[in-house]
């Protein structure tokens, strides 16, 4: 039995199993991933898998009468997830916890886009969600962080000043290879402003 990657509980194989089964795939499992890791927008997925779909570098969880096939780059977002199975009066419930998913990581060969969602997640968006507001990354083109404020900064009298002075400054000092950022919000819409 290789070492549990992630939890799934006793509860989770069985009912997993029995959709397995119903599949009548000769060999199938599970996949186990997570879409837009490390953004506020990261989901945790569970996905049949047929012999063949896997990925070489996934990692393989052996449990009972089954596989689950953790994709690599996921890994790292799923460190302590959970996905257990609870029966209820409607039939049940498989549950997926996966506290890390949202969190970003970067490393030495992070891409730039990874670096900034990074920044904006774990620097700058805390204290801009002091006044309600947040800002995103949209892309990154010609080497100019392009985002987007939302909540109480759009519209904010005060956002040109935030963008140049805290977070433009903050990025160029983290990311040496970004020449800026420019903002594409449409700050005409006031309703939820901090600063009118």
């Amino acid at each position: 039995m290789s070492q549990m990657l992630i939890t799934i509980t006793e509860s989770a194989q069985e009912y997993l199993g029995e959709l397995l089964s119903k599949q009548e795939v000769e060999g199938i499992g599970i996949r186990v991933f997570v879409t837009q890791p490390g953004t506020t927008y990261a989901e945790t997925c569970i996905a049949y898998c047929k012999p063949g779909e896997s990925k070489p570098d996934d990692k393989v969880m052996e449990l009972k009468g089954f596989n689950a096939y953790i994709e690599a780059e996921s890994e790292t977002y799923l460190e302590e997830a959970l996905v257990d199975y609870a029966a209820d009066r409607m039939g049940g419930q498989l549950t997926i916890k996966a506290p890390n998913a949202k969190v970003p990581r970067i490393s030495d060969d992070s891409s730039v886009n990874e670096r900034i969602n990074y920044y904006l997640v774990t620097e700058i968006n805390p204290g801009l969600a002091a006044h309600g507001g947040q800002v995103t990354l949209v892309e990154v083109a010609d080497d100019f962080a392009v985002l987007q404020f939302g909540g109480g900064c759009q519209g904010c009298g005060m956002a040109d000043v935030t963008l140049k002075e805290g977070i433009e400054k903050t990025l160029l000092e983290r990311i040496p290879e970004l020449k800026g950022v420019r903002d594409v919000t449409d700050h005409s819409e006031r309703a939820n402003a901090y600063y009118k």
